[in-house]
């Protein structure tokens, strides 16, 4: 497999940078790419339903996408296509989700330092924002997002405009996740890396939520630990640190994802 150009930090676990814009693009693809494929390992391909954006670091308005009608498990970096802020496939061959662009689109315009988006239909996401609930910090892990992520508290149907895109955007604020009551859940990041981990990281604190309430009444983290395992745990860097491991096994089961 042909490794990206950048310049890698001495610290390994530490985001790399770049050293040029195409190389920083090409890096980017080539980690929506694998966060398609890591989703669908994991069950999250729901028919025609979820989508994981990433900005392009050029045209900063643009974001990359998945194409309407491909499988998660197929996807390659010469699948992806590049939208504008009008919603135009500018790159690339294939056509935007509706719902994709009404969502992303205003995520990214109302965040600047967000990178990345991810939202699909898995199933302990959805059955959890049937509730209309916040998730709680009953595991370390859950602690992650505690005190961080939002409820979008106002469902109306399949979000097909920008107008639903933008209420959306404003309920998640400056958090790393939403739940979108009676749909799902959302997640952003600073990387594909980080907003992939979160996505998984928000599935699994559902599940986990989800099972301890139906055999009991789960005992809660204390806010002072919880808020401390939050700022360590919760962090940016935390979040790319995540994938590596899926990015690791997934790009070397599957190299045809680069082509």
């Amino acid at each position: 497999m042909v490794q990206t150009s950048l310049v890698r930090p001495s610290n390994p676990f530490q985001p790399p940078t770049f050293i040029s814009i195409e190389s920083e693009r090409r890096h980017r693809q080539e980690r929506l790419a694998a966060a398609f494929r890591v989703f669908a390992r994991l069950g999250f391909a729901q028919g025609l339903a979820g989508h994981i954006t990433a900005r392009d670091p050029e045209l900063t308005d643009h974001f990359w996408v998945n194409p309407f009608g491909i499988h998660f498990s197929r996807i390659r970096v010469s699948d992806l296509i590049l939208v504008n802020s009008e919603g135009q496939v500018v790159q690339g061959e294939g056509q935007v989700s509706q719902a994709a662009f009404a969502i992303h689109s205003q995520i990214h315009e109302a965040r600047p330092d967000v990178i990345a988006a991810a939202h699909a239909h898995s199933f302990y996401g959805k059955t959890w924002s049937s509730l209309g609930r916040l998730l709680d910090p009953i595991t370390q892990d859950s602690c992650a997002f505690y005190q961080d992520h939002a409820l979008f508290d106002d469902f109306t149907g399949i979000v097909l405009e920008t107008s639903e895109g933008k209420r959306i955007a404003q309920a998640l604020g400056d958090r790393k996740a939403a739940i979108l009551r009676n749909h799902g859940i959302l997640t952003v990041g600073h990387s594909v890396d980080e907003a992939a981990w979160w996505y998984i990281r928000l599935e699994d604190t559902a599940k986990a939520q989800l099972l301890a309430e139906a055999v009991g009444k789960p005992i809660l983290i204390d806010h002072d630990i919880a808020l401390k395992i939050q700022q360590r745990g919760g962090t940016h860097q935390a979040g790319w640190g995540g994938f590596q491991y899926l990015w690791d096994e997934i790009t070397h089961e599957q190299p045809d994802l680069f082509d």
